[in-house]
Formats: C-alpha cells, sequence, structure tokens
C-alpha cells in the first residue's frame, strides 16, 4: 500500500489561515479520495508560512471494481423515460434486462465499474482541491487562471511504495508536480528531491525549515523562556500570540531585547499592547514589581552577529511605537487629572451609539439610571453605582483607546484613578465590560457588577426596541454574549431579580421593548449554558413552566435539585409514579367531564396500602410546604422522595377505577392531591419517558 506526499510551494501565506488552510487540504484530498474509492490509514497535515503538506499512510493502490444493479422505468414506460435512463446508466438498450415485480415489469441495469489507479485518482482529486481551494482571499498571477492565497511555485506529489518513489502526473496551469521542494528562503533556498515523507521532513530541517507548527511554537516559547529566566524575569504568556509567531518563522531565533528607561512607566498593560499588535513581539516581565523591562521578537534566520543587528532595528521601530504611547498616556492623564475626564464626557454627546438609539451620552445616561436601580439587589451603594455608569465608557473619548481599542474599560480605570474618583468606581470602569465569553472572568465587586449588568440590559433592551435580534448565525451587536455575560453575572453573584420587571425599566423606549419575547431570550441562553454544565433539556423546560421564571437565579436552583433528584433511584422511581397518576386521572376528567380535586377521605379507603398513602401524604405536605416557602428545593424534593414506595405500593394492590363509585371518586381525588404534591417543585409532565 502506498504512502502519498503532497506539498504545496507558495510565497508567504498570512499566519491567520495556514492552520485551516492545512485542515482544509487534509478534508477535500481524503474526502476525495475515499469518495473514490481510496481508503487509507491515516492522514497528517502541516503548515509553515510557505507551504502547506499532507501525508498519507496505507493508501490502496487502486479503487476497488464496483458492481451496481439499478432499477429503471417500466418496460412500457414512454421511450423518453427509458433514453433517460440508459444516458444516466451509461449503457445501451441491448444491455438492460427486464424482470417483473409486483408493480409490473422492470428494466434493470447492471453497472460495472473497473477500478482505476491511486496516481490517476489522486491526480483528479489534488487539481480539484488546488482549483477550488477557499482561502478567504485568493490572487492571480502572471497570465494562468489558477488562483491561490499567493503566487504557487511548485507541487510536490509523490507516491512511495517498497519499491520506491513514483511522481504523481499532474499539471496545473504549467506547475508540473515533481519530487523537490526548497528550505528556508535564507539559509538553503537551493531545491532538494525527496523520496518519502520522512525523507522530506528530515530535508527540511537540514534546510533550516522546522514543518511541524507546533513543533516551531514549543521552540519559541521554551527559548523565550529560558532568556528571561537567566535574567531574572518571566515571559508573559500569550498562546494566540505564539501560535501567530510560529506561522511567521520556518526556522525560529528567539531574541531579547531592552524596552528603553523612558518607556517602562508606561502601564503594563500599554506596553503588551503596543508591542503585540504592532511589533508581534512578547512582553517580558520583571516578577518583582510587575513592570514590563523587555520584549522577545522571533527572527527567521540565524545571523552571523546573533541577531545583533536584528535587535537594534527591532529597538529603533519600538522606541518610535512607543513615543506616540507615551504621547497619548501623557495627554489623556492630564485631561483626567486636571478635568476628571469631563471634556471626554461631553465629547460623547456627539458620538452615536445607533442610529435609533441616540448617542453615547445618551446610552451613558439610561446605563446610569438602570444602575442606580439594580444597585440594591447587587449589595451596591445607588449613588456610587450610577457614578461609575456615568464614567465607564469616558475613556472611549481618550487618545489611548482611539490607538488601542483593545484597552477601553482597562485605561478608564487608569484615568479614573488620576481623577480621584473612588476605587469602586475606577475598578467599575474596567470590569463593566466583563465577562465577554464563556472563559472570562465575572467581576466580584457589587458597583462593578451592577455596572455591567446596566450595561448589558440597556444593550439588549435597546435592540430589542428597534427589532434588531439575532437571526440564525449572524448576531452583529454580541447579543447572545451579553445575555449569556447577564446569566453569569446574576448567577456568579447568586442575585435575585426579575428580569421582567428590570427589562420593563431599562426599556427607555415607551414599552417598544417586548420583554415577554427577551426573557424567553434568555431562557434559551440558559438552556445552553446549563446544557453545558450537563442538566437535562427536559429538567429545564420542566423548571422554566414554574412561576418565576424570570428570576434565573432561583430557576437555576430549582434545575440543580431536579436534576440531583433524577440521578437518585428514589427520583426516577418517583417520577414514574406520579406520571402514572398523572395519566389515570388525566383520562378519567376527560371522560367524565369533572374535575376530581376534592379532598380524598381516608374513611373510604379499602386496603392498607391506600391507608399508608394518606398517612404518607399528610406527613410529606407541610415539609414540602416549608421547603418551598424558604426556596429550598432539594429539601423539596428530598420531601417527595418519601412518597416513592407509598405511591409504587398503592399502584400494586389498588384498582383506581373500582365498580364502586364512591370508592372510585376517593381514589381519582387522591390521585390529584398526589400530581399537586408533585407538581409544586417543577412540571413533571415536560420529562422525557
Amino acid at each position: 500500500m502506498p504512502d502519498l506526499l503532497i506539498e504545496l510551494f507558495s510565497e508567504e501565506i498570512p499566519a491567520r489561515m495556514q492552520a485551516e488552510a492545512a485542515a482544509t487540504l487534509k478534508a477535500r484530498v481524503t474526502d476525495g479520495l475515499v469518495e473514490a474509492g481510496l481508503t487509507y490509514a491515516a492522514a497528517q497535515a502541516f503548515h509553515t508560512p510557505r507551504r502547506l503538506t499532507l501525508a498519507v499512510e496505507g493508501l490502496l493502490a487502486e479503487s476497488p471494481t464496483t458492481r451496481e444493479e439499478r432499477r429503471g422505468p417500466r418496460t412500457d414506460a414512454p421511450e423518453k423515460a427509458i433514453e433517460g435512463f440508459l444516458r444516466g446508466a451509461g449503457l445501451t438498450r441491448d444491455q438492460l434486462s427486464a424482470r417483473e415485480e409486483k408493480k409490473g415489469t422492470f428494466f434493470f441495469a447492471v453497472i460495472e465499474k473497473q477500478g482505476r489507479p491511486a496516481a490517476e485518482i489522486v491526480a483528479e482529486v489534488l487539481e480539484a482541491t488546488i482549483r477550488n481551494f477557499p482561502w478567504p482571499k485568493s490572487m492571480r498571477w502572471g497570465a494562468g487562471t489558477l488562483r491561490w492565497v499567493r503566487p504557487l511555485h511548485s507541487i510536490l506529489c509523490l507516491m512511495t511504495t517498497e519499491a520506491g518513489a513514483e511522481v504523481v502526473p499532474l499539471d496545473i496551469d504549467g506547475i508540473a508536480a515533481g519530487d523537490s521542494t526548497q528550505g528556508h528562503r535564507f539559509m538553503a533556498p537551493a531545491p532538494f528531491s525527496v523520496a518519502s515523507f520522512e525523507d522530506y521532513a528530515a530535508k527540511l530541517k537540514r534546510a533550516h525549515v522546522i514543518l511541524d507548527a507546533a513543533e516551531r511554537a514549543d521552540h519559541i516559547w521554551n527559548d523565550a523562556t529560558n532568556a528571561a529566566f537567566a535574567a531574572g524575569l518571566e515571559v508573559v504568556e500569550d498562546r494566540g500570540l505564539l501560535a501567530e509567531v510560529a506561522g511567521l518563522v520556518e526556522w525560529p531565533v528567539v531574541l531579547m531585547g531592552e524596552i528603553g528607561q523612558d518607556f517602562l512607566d508606561l502601564p503594563p498593560e500599554v506596553l503588551q499592547t503596543s508591542m503585540k499588535e504592532h511589533q508581534k513581539f512578547f512582553s517580558v516581565r520583571n516578577p518583582r514589581s510587575g513592570r514590563i523591562e523587555r520584549f522577545v521578537t522571533v527572527a527567521n534566520r540565524e545571523t552571523a552577529d546573533n541577531g545583533a543587528t536584528v535587535l537594534a532595528g527591532n529597538q529603533k521601530v519600538l522606541a518610535a511605537r512607543l513615543s506616540d504611547a507615551k504621547f497619548f498616556w501623557e495627554n489623556d492623564l492630564r485631561v483626567a487629572k486636571a478635568d476628571k475626564m469631563q471634556p471626554w464626557l461631553d465629547q460623547l454627546e456627539n458620538v452615536t451609539f445607533h442610529a435609533k438609539l441616540g448617542s453615547q451620552a445618551d446610552r451613558i445616561r439610561r446605563i446610569a439610571a438602570l444602575a442606580r436601580e439594580i444597585a440594591p439587589h447587587v449589595g451596591a451603594d445607588p449613588e456610587l453605582a450610577a457614578q461609575a455608569a456615568t464614567y465607564a465608557k469616558a475613556d472611549l473619548s481618550s487618545e489611548m483607546v482611539y490607538e488601542f481599542p483593545e484597552l477601553q474599560g482597562l485605561m478608564g480605570r487608569y484615568y479614573a484613578e488620576a481623577a480621584g474618583l473612588p476605587a469602586k468606581v475606577a475598578q467599575a470602569c474596567q470590569d463593566h465590560y466583563s465577562p465577554l465569553g464563556p472563559s472570562d472572568a465575572v467581576p466580584e465587586g457589587p458597583v462593578s457588577r451592577a455596572v455591567a449588568l446596566a450595561d448589558k440590559l440597556d444593550t439588549l433592551t435597546g435592540f430589542w426596541a428597534i427589532d434588531e435580534k439575532p437571526t440564525g448565525s449572524k448576531d452583529p451587536y454580541a447579543l447572545r454574549r451579553a445575555a449569556l455575560g447577564v446569566i453569569r453575572l446574576l448567577l456568579a453573584g447568586d442575585i435575585r431579580l426579575s428580569l421582567t420587571d428590570l427589562a420593563a425599566k431599562a426599556d427607555a423606549f415607551d414599552g417598544q421593548a417586548d420583554t415577554a419575547d427577551l426573557l424567553s431570550f434568555f431562557h434559551d441562553r440558559l438552556k445552553v449554558h446549563l446544557r453545558d454544565a450537563g442538566v437535562r433539556h427536559d429538567v429545564i423546560d420542566a423548571c422554566l413552566a414554574m412561576p418565576g421564571n424570570d428570576d434565573l437565579t432561583l430557576l437555576v436552583k430549582r434545575a440543580e435539585a431536579l436534576s440531583d433528584f433524577l440521578k437518585t433511584e428514589d427520583g426516577t422511581n418517583l417520577v414514574q409514579g406520579f406520571k402514572r397518576a398523572y395519566n389515570i386521572l388525566t383520562q378519567a376528567e376527560a371522560k367524565d367531564g369533572v374535575a376530581y380535586e376534592f379532598g380524598a377521605d381516608p374513611k373510604f379507603a379499602e386496603t392498607d396500602e391506600e391507608r399508608a398513602l394518606f398517612d404518607a401524604l399528610e406527613t410529606a405536605k407541610p415539609k414540602i410546604d416549608a421547603a418551598m416557602a424558604a426556596e429550598d428545593f432539594a429539601a423539596a424534593m428530598s420531601a417527595m422522595a418519601a412518597l416513592r414506595a407509598p405511591i409504587d405500593a398503592f399502584f400494586e394492590a389498588v384498582q383506581v377505577n373500582a365498580e364502586n363509585q364512591v370508592v372510585r371518586r376517593n381514589r381519582l381525588n387522591m390521585l390529584h392531591t398526589i400530581r399537586d404534591t408533585c407538581l409544586r417543585a417543577a412540571d413533571l409532565t415536560k420529562l422525557d419517558g
């Protein structure tokens, strides 16, 4: 069974596109091979800035011959129908056979497809893959029609067996497949031939190319952390930047440089962001002071002076960038200290948030009013919450945030501190955007939580009011993220409030926001959140059907208690007993046209099991009532669990629909008591099974 090696060698591929492109190459080629009848044992894809590589092991040498019988039209069908069948099958009339079946006599065709050599199939699949490759952006060059992300220079396509290696015949726009590639652009540019994947990977490494992106990333990280450790420093971890830099070099050479003394007093986040965004540098921190003091850059080649010239150039460019950042920082501090950010707040009057929702200043006023309403629910001072909301977005007018939008909020904290605002207000300026995603931390301070909730609720009610809701996969205003943020804030803080009431207060557009529809949207997000936490969908539905479902904290406590209850044997069996009682009672009420909702009388009980169930219900009721009043759902369900055995015994010993109508009515009334008791904690009718 041959092994297949493919390399597509081009000019530099943008780092952000490489991993997905390698995965696409693997998927399209292997899927195409399998569809053509060629199975394989394993496949691996690799990428560097200049090449996409696919290695396939254990490929079939040829596709198998297949034989398929296909039924056609009836023998007395119109001639055009028969001709269409012949065209589809690729046969002539004399190659058909007729066979009688229950519905008539039909034509049958036996279609035999001869197996083909693997090389022929590989050539077809690879050409189709290259010509239809889904690059986010592509280009043409020269006089050809081929499109690729950057000019494609060569195609290596090799099949290797024990007998040797064979080039797969293939030519795309004058680029003929071969068995050769090139190493590092500067350190080993001469072409060389390869005979297998192992030979290819080994020769590439000797030619200063590390094929595996993960290996390049590990090499960068190890060298960077070792260099920092030797200087008593530490590299600030940034996995995204590490993956990006590993996609910029084929032979990583780690160099550590110094940051000019003039810039060391800049906030560490400013230094880190500036170096990452503009230079792709890693920040190196002093663990004792927390200051960013050095940087790590990754060159793509070794040099005779061990990178001294590269470092000098990088430090010169970095100094220019940081001079801008220092200028912004000092200007912004003057505004914050002298005028307490008031000029920035004034500027927001002229900044449109949304054409239908007013300016940023309008939005800030809404958030401040809502934060004042929310504050008592989260244990915050209402005036402090309103003040924090007023200043939370002031930094949007600052020069630093204009240059680095990703620093919004964080710079707000620095500027609020410089302006002498209370510490809780400054912290809320930074925290109120959080949580931005499922892994982002939730603000802990009460003032921060009040402003964060107000910010997200204003966003949701505003866009609901103008009917700009998420549709399908489209969510341009990140409203799903905002709803999940509200959910996480409420649950993390054990915050009890009515979303319906709060959304009505947040709606500054005269009730235009459909709060019922918005609550449904929250419930959909909550379902996703709870399913990720392992809570069954039917358990969630059973709790959503209960009153107070706009209090998400209460709703989740109910769902978690029910979920835990159903994992016990008593819980599972009690639900089955409840459903049996529910079904019998529902059918009887429908048949008789009456509601059996009068209390059952023990004096009409005929069996010990019946009397035992009366006693169990009488004992459980006050316990369940007390637990429900305390919103202790676990205790309520524990009290309900005590009913499991008496209910089981009752149904084993008693026929509900007895001939004696008095006894029958009494037993149906008892089923009503069971139904009402079991429905106190959750709507068990929503449970599956």
